[in-house]
């Protein structure tokens, strides 16, 4: 031990056992014990006041949903074209919809008493609320005589104003609710389109918070008692981490409910899970340093004193730079991604504050025994890098160090072949889900009978003076409808509802283009713009639909000083994919930098960051060739989502070098008394429990994310969960330590480290 470690106790090991037959003194020697420093009441006030703030939080993580947003049209920023064309549509119609279909049908062909039942429908939908009565069309009836469907349109919009996720959830059951209410029997009914597939999105993600904490929980409490071996000391981490997440929902709420930042489904559900694993490690790091220091201190306070100098710059450092990487994804377009670092990083922060200063207090308040029946004793038990498994592992790493990483940097180049197998072009939204709503149910019989384009056309806001050459343009593109109608200037169906009752009857087409409406019900023209829909022959979210919209974008922006813009729909989830591909191609590398330049400040070299990054990218990369395989071959999910890559390099990136930074930190405290080589299979030793254990943790809390059924989740949570085991089993507990061990005292080069003994 060297002098620097003997002043940063208030006694030595032998020194500092306190004589129970007089509580004022302490040591063998009977010395008068010293006050407890101010600083301790401080720590305990501080813990006091995380307890409440966290205890508070829990009442505000259920009020989470209330301010989510699982609308695509959210996620996009103000630059983004069909963002543009949302603003400005505002100006011809106050009331901005999602389209949506209600769609009946019987196998043996609709009776007449079916379409009674439709018909008196479609005036009934026209009068429930937050439906946008005056777009309703149909009923529609498809050749065969099997089924029928109404354009029902939500309304998404009011006067400026967005209709909540949970207000719109009503809405639609409502309108589903109204459709089955005594239907005929053997009339089969299904919502459709993209209003009801996206509250089917919100309606997946409605109380399953809940239902991941309790998965999360029951994996997390098998993992500890198996760890611990005590029915007790797993309840201590656990309540902690749960008291981490309702400090970070009290933070959070506020600032989605003011649009600060913006939440959805998939960041809640990413916040628990990374709460839960990430508070667990760290909880794990701090617990195993407090029981190996209960053996040289019969004062618990002077234990957790001394292991929490020991713990906490590693497990500040770990949470620094896994704040640093998430909040890296503030750079990109997407709001979805510019909204999960801030939320995913204040859970983090929130996370580190609770496990460094209410865990200590909590553990330390209860005693030894809550670690019972193993209770650790004042023994001054043999070191801990000199036995156990874990010794014995290290001794052979040390002993044939060339050929463990060789062999492992083989094998973890083998996986990245299947790299060339991910496909990450998007997922179409009836793709999108592991189980089958009955929105997708009703989208595949409205595809099977109807256009499957209809009720969501590209949108195109242009200089009134050009319009003809507008639509004239647009109608060229292939993939815009040829039918009569098909491209057209917006009816404004306030002037048409009006029209029609003054009318007392259909409204008569006048000189209007075939198929369009006529001038007296379209949309005003407001600043010398108007609106012009252009029906396409595909839905709305697939690659035939985002290549339509492509090519209309083309054609228009062509037609001299019509200064034409495209949005809807299908525009909508086209610029999402590409703000998307763009936050993937600009974040990776900015990441991988943040957190070498943190490694660099952390270890004081430069050799041992660079190799830490590259055996962390090598090792994601294995993940997503294993991913690929798995996603394409084993689960036959469709695709995956161009985010995909960004998200599980961010969690895999932060959260992966982790694991380096606990190994490779107690590697150089090691290393400044026993020399470089000693160091590491010394740090590789005493470290390898808890490091993996806590890799185990995490990879099953992500894992968990498997609860919710939605591919994109289903499939980070598992390349999370692989990375994370991949990491901790191969990269930290082999490529590293064999590497460090070979290269020796030079991967602390420049630092004095780098001259010293090997």
């Amino acid at each position: 031990m060297t002098q620097s470690d003997e002043d940063a106790t208030t006694t030595a090991p032998e020194q500092a056992v306190e004589n129970p037959e007089n509580p004022e003194t302490s040591g063998t020697t009977g010395t008068p014990r010293r006050r407890r420093p101010r600083i301790l009441y401080l720590f305990g006030l501080f813990a006091v006041v995380l307890f409440l703030l966290g205890a508070l939080g829990g009442s505000y993580q259920g009020k989470l949903s209330g301010v989510q947003k699982n609308d695509n049209a959210e996620y996009l920023p103000n630059s983004a074209e069909s963002t543009k064309v949302d603003t400005q549509s505002q100006q011809f119609r106050s009331v901005l919809s999602i389209p949506g279909f209600i769609v009946y049908q019987r196998g043996a062909g609709l009776t007449p008493a079916d379409k009674t039942k439709i018909e008196a429908d479609a005036k009934t939908f026209a009068t429930l609320p937050g439906v946008a009565g005056n777009q309703i069309v149909g009923p529609t009836y498809a050749r065969g005589g099997t089924t029928a469907d109404i354009s029902v349109p939500l309304v998404g919009k009011d006067n400026g104003v967005d209709v909540q996720g949970d207000d719109l959830t009503r809405n639609e059951k409502r309108v589903i609710a109204a459709a089955r209410a005594n239907a005929p029997p053997g009339l089969v009914i299904h919502s459709a389109g993209a209003g009801g597939l996206l509250v089917a999105f919100i309606d997946t993600f409605k109380g399953l918070d809940g239902a991941l904490l309790l998965a999360a929980g029951i994996v997390v409490i098998a993992i500890l008692l198996v760890v611990y071996r005590s029915p007790v000391l797993w309840f201590f981490p656990l309540f902690s981490a749960v008291l981490a997440l309702g400090a970070a929902s009290l933070v959070i709420y506020p600032l989605a409910k003011h649009n600060v930042l913006t939440l959805n489904g998939q960041s809640q559900g990413i916040l628990s899970v990374l709460v839960i694993g990430a508070g667990t490690d760290y909880a794990l790091l701090l617990i195993s340093r407090y029981r190996e220091e209960l053996h040289n201190y019969e004062s618990r306070i002077a234990a957790m004193t001394r292991a929490w100098r020991g713990a906490a710059p590693a497990i500040g450092a770990s949470s620094v730079t896994v704040i640093l990487g998430l909040l890296c994804l503030t750079l990109g377009k997407l709001n979805s991604d510019r909204s999960l670092g801030p939320v995913t990083a204040i859970g983090i922060a929130c996370t580190a504050l609770i496990m460094l200063f209410f865990l200590p207090v909590f553990l330390v308040l209860f005693g030894r025994w809550v670690f019972w029946p193993r209770v650790p004793r004042v023994d001054r038990a043999a070191d801990p890098a000199t036995h156990g498994i874990w010794s014995r592992f290290a001794t052979a790493i040390g002993r044939r160090r060339r050929v463990y990483w060789v062999v492992a940097t083989l094998a973890l180049l083998a996986c990245t072949t299947g790299i060339t197998g991910l496909r990450s072009g998007g997922l179409a939204v009836t793709d999108s889900f592991t189980n089958t709503p009955d929105a997708v149910t009703g989208q595949k019989v409205f595809d099977a009978h109807f256009n499957q384009g209809s009720g969501a056309p590209a949108i195109i806001v242009a200089n009134a003076a050009q319009t003809g050459e507008v639509i004239a343009a647009a109608r060229k593109v292939p993939g815009v409808s040829t039918a009569p109608g098909g491209v057209c200037v917006e009816v404004d169906y306030a002037k048409a509802a009006r029209a029609l009752a003054a009318a007392g009857g259909p409204v008569p087409t006048g000189t209007a283009p075939a198929g369009c409406a006529p001038a007296a019900i379209r949309v005003n023209t407001v600043g010398g713009r108007t609106a012009i829909d252009a029906a396409i022959n595909y839905r709305y979210d697939t690659n035939q639909a985002y290549d339509t919209v492509r090519a209309i974008r083309t054609a228009v922006h062509q037609v001299p000083g019509a200064d034409a813009i495209v949005g809807g729909q299908s525009a909508v989830n086209f610029d999402t994919l590409d703000a998307s591909r763009h936050d993937r191609n600009l974040i990776i590398p900015i990441v991988l930098l943040v957190i070498l330049v943190v490694l660099g400040l952390l270890l004081r070299a430069l050799v041992a960051p660079v190799l830490l990054i590259a055996t962390v990218v090598l090792s994601f990369a294995a993940t997503l060739g294993v991913s690929a395989f798995v996603f394409n071959h084993v689960f036959h999910f469709k695709n995956a989502d161009p985010g995909f890559p960004l998200f599980a390099f961010v969690f895999l990136v932060a959260l992966g070098i982790d694991y380096n930074i606990f190994l490779m930190t107690r590697v150089r405290e090691e290393t400044q008394r026993h020399g470089t080589r000693d160091g590491v299979l010394r740090g590789l030793s005493v470290t390898g429990g808890v490091i993996t254990s806590a890799g185990v943790v995490l990879a099953a809390t992500f894992a968990v994310l498997g609860v919710l059924p939605l591919v994109f989740l289903a499939e980070l949570g598992f390349a999370v969960a692989f990375g994370v085991l991949l990491d901790t089993i191969v990269v930290r507990s082999i490529l590293v330590p064999a590497l460090s061990y070979d290269i020796g005292k030079k991967i602390w080069w420049p630092s004095k480290l780098a001259q010293g003994t090997d």
